[in-house]
């Protein structure tokens, strides 16, 4: 029950449905005790002595008590669903509340199918439960306890004879749930699993189809089915085993009713009536605790669920705001960014970034040039505070970044990332996106900055046209362009290029280079780029390896130095090089 009193609250502000939902459900059950007194009086008094009189009464007693015990039955369903949904509502709300403010160390490892089946099967496992199941399960109790009652009225000593192998079958009952619940954890486990691979496919079938990799993705896909449809088998094999039994039980009961009853009836130890009226309240105890093993199904599911759920709910924010952060006034920042000694390692790995030591004054544009892993992306993420520095701090305009609001400071960058990410809206919502009231002028005017606007207006709608998934239709180039407008909309105090133009042709690049100039202007700019001709306008370059700065200065400095970036200039500008030499010897031919 511990995973039910963390969950608690979610829903207890509506503990009234619950306590309604039982107690409609409780009279429900007390109501149903009806029907075997009014069969035994049907017999001893009505039948028997030949008393037909009284037959208009019973029937009008018995419609009665169906109408009202339907009437409790349709408000334990309604005050129940009211709090299922309540409870599932919240939850939902909470999942996605949590998504959005979890860290990005938390994503790093996350998968997507997983996170959907926690937000779908998870949480309707637990609506379930809470609406429905859990009432369902004290109501197995008030049955019992009802029956037995009743029965130990009639007469004790059958009543003890019959219910003798009710202890054993709470004992069974509980061993079931003992050995259920691992293996609905380990369904859910499996499902997350097949979900994921679904999600991974659709999402990449263009890689998938590319390198005609069907085949294996089917194999992948069946393996992953395979194991859940394993965990189905070994479920399904011990309720196998724990129905039988059950019924063994049960039946025991019944003979032990009939026999002993019987005998009683013919010593005129108890009437005939008494004995269908034990008859039909044995059923009231023996279909309980048959049905208890559906009630322990229901609620080991939704204990695997909630324990699916709260782990994502208790999971660690790690990057948080301080408790005296400030927000920062929009028109007062210049966009002064310093990192001072800063040292940062993801999790227990090799640092990622060494002693980085930087001053970047209002509208500085500074470059980083390096190869993979050597850095570079993350000094941009810590910048916006993906994640906190180990050593040594980042500052902007002279405050450190942690005593500033990560939604204030993070509404100063706008960012352009390698990969690029668009929704499943109009190409204008995309632009516009995170920012309200935006004229169309406006939209357009970034679209031509980002030469985005000449094809835009080639599409079926213009920018009304509506893009797939992650912006599939439109080609790399096309969409890393819809990111620079994103970004330029924003009007940032620091803006961030990461590979902005690795997608676009080279004559693209000399254009939307051309635009930066402008965008540029009072603006701090960090350009990470593979491409020198992206960096050479830069006011520093920092050249990485392997999580330091090897060498840093101009264009023109770092050129006519030998190192790093002088090699990475003569690879990339070797044919051209080549090309001016041929032409300088044929001039001096002529």
């Amino acid at each position: 029950m511990e995973v039910l009193r963390q969950l608690q609250g979610y829903f207890w502000t509506k503990r009234l449905y619950l306590f309604l939902s039982i107690l409609c459900l409780a009279i429900a059950t007390a109501l149903g005790l009806i029907y075997p007194n009014l069969l035994r009086y049907l017999i001893d008094d009505v039948i028997t002595p030949r008393n037909f009189e009284g037959v208009p009464i019973l029937a009008m007693s018995v419609l009665g008590v169906v109408i009202v015990k339907s009437f409790m039955q349709f408000l334990h369903g309604f005050f129940g669903g009211r709090l299922g949904n309540y409870l599932a509502y919240r939850l939902r709300n909470a999942c996605y509340e949590k998504l959005q403010f979890l860290s990005f160390r938390y994503y790093d490892t996350a998968k997507t199918g997983d996170l959907m089946s926690r937000l779908t099967g998870d949480l309707e496992a637990i609506r379930n439960f809470i609406g429905f199941g859990f009432a369902q399960l004290l109501n197995v109790i008030l049955m019992v306890v009802f029956g037995a009652i009743m029965m130990l009225s009639i007469n004790w000593q059958l009543t003890l004879i019959t219910l003798i192998s009710m202890p054993l079958l709470a004992f069974i009952a509980l061993r079931f749930e003992s050995q259920i619940h691992p293996a609905f954890q380990e369904m859910r486990l499996a499902l997350s699993s097949l979900t994921t691979a679904v999600q991974e496919n659709i999402t990449g079938v263009r890689t998938v189809k590319s390198f005609a990799r069907e085949p294996y993705e089917v194999e992948k896909f069946s393996t992953r089915n395979e194991r859940y449809k394993t965990n189905q088998i070994f479920a399904s094999t011990l309720w196998s085993r724990f129905f039988p039994v059950m019924e063994l039980l049960a039946s025991i009961s019944i003979v032990l009713l009939l026999g002993v009853g019987g005998y009683l009836v013919i010593q005129k130890s108890l009437s005939l009536g008494e004995l269908v009226a034990f008859f039909s309240l044995i059923w009231y105890i023996i279909g309980p605790m048959w049905s208890i093993g559906f009630h322990i199904n229901n609620y080991t599911q939704s204990k695997a669920s909630g324990e699916r759920v709260l782990e994502l709910l208790n999971q660690p924010v790690e990057v948080l705001d301080r408790e005296r952060a400030v927000e920062l006034d929009s028109q007062r920042v210049e966009g002064h960014v310093t990192f001072d000694g800063v040292t940062f390692a993801y999790g227990n790995k090799l640092p990622a970034v060494v002693d980085i030591n930087l001053d970047a004054p209002p509208g500085t544009v500074i470059g980083f040039l390096g190869g993979t892993g050597s850095g570079k992306s993350t000094i941009i993420q810590l910048l916006m505070r993906a994640y906190d520095v180990n050593t040594g701090s980042i500052k902007l305009d002279g405050k450190d970044i942690r005593d500033i609001q990560i939604r204030s400071l993070r509404g100063q960058i706008s960012s352009v990332f390698q990969e690029t990410f668009l929704f499943s809206s109009t190409i204008r919502n995309n632009i516009s996106y995170g920012l309200t009231h935006v004229s169309m002028e406006d939209v357009i005017r970034v679209s031509k900055l980002a030469k985005a606007h000449d094809f835009i207006m080639e599409l079926p709608d213009g920018y009304d046209t509506v893009v797939g998934e992650r912006g599939m239709g439109l080609s790399g180039g096309q969409k890393q362009r819809i990111a620079i407008a994103r970004a330029l909309l924003k009007n940032p105090k620091i803006l961030v290029l990461d590979d902005a133009t690795s997608a676009v042709d080279m004559e693209t690049e000399h254009e939307i280079q051309s635009g930066f100039q402008e965008v540029m202007r009072g603006r701090t700019t960090f350009i990470i780029a593979h491409r020198i001709s992206s960096l050479r306008h830069a006011d520093e370059i920092l050249v990485m390896n392997e999580g330091r700065v090897v060498q840093r200065g101009k264009h023109e400095q770092l050129i006519a130095i030998p190192g790093p970036y002088q090699d990475v200039y003569h690879i990339q500008y070797a044919d051209h090089i080549a090309r001016l030499k041929d032409t300088a010897g044929e001039q001096v031919k002529q």
